[in-house]
């Protein structure tokens, strides 16, 4: 009798460890189809904002920098739900842009006395 009772406790704590795997394993896969969704979107948003030409240079900066990406695009759609984007934005047009977000940093320089 004993025995039975420690292997019923067993597999019921065997049961749950699984039921609760299960369910941290579909939260993964619901977040991950959320994140794939919202890239998706953002995708079909951007290329229509940017011209073939400011595309490619905003995948190159995304290979080398992928969260200022991020922030760049983030802002491109911003400008684009506001209204604030008249056209399709050129390459000049964006290198224009990054410029003065990169302007915006600020410089750190140290003097040695």
């Amino acid at each position: 009798m004993p025995d039975d009772l420690e292997r019923l406790r067993q597999e019921r704590i065997r049961q749950l460890i699984e039921q609760q795997r299960s369910a941290q394993e579909q939260e993964l896969v619901q977040q991950q189809l959320r994140k794939a969704e919202i890239d998706a979107q953002i995708r079909t948003i951007i290329k229509k904002i940017l011209t073939p030409e400011a595309r490619e240079r905003l995948a190159n900066i995304r290979i080398a920098r992928p969260d200022f990406a991020r922030q760049i695009e983030i802002l491109l759609i911003q400008l684009y739900q506001t209204g604030r984007l008249p056209k399709q934005i050129t390459d000049e047009r964006l290198k224009e842009m990054l410029e003065k977000l990169r302007s915006k940093k600020r410089e750190i320089k140290i003097r040695r006395a």
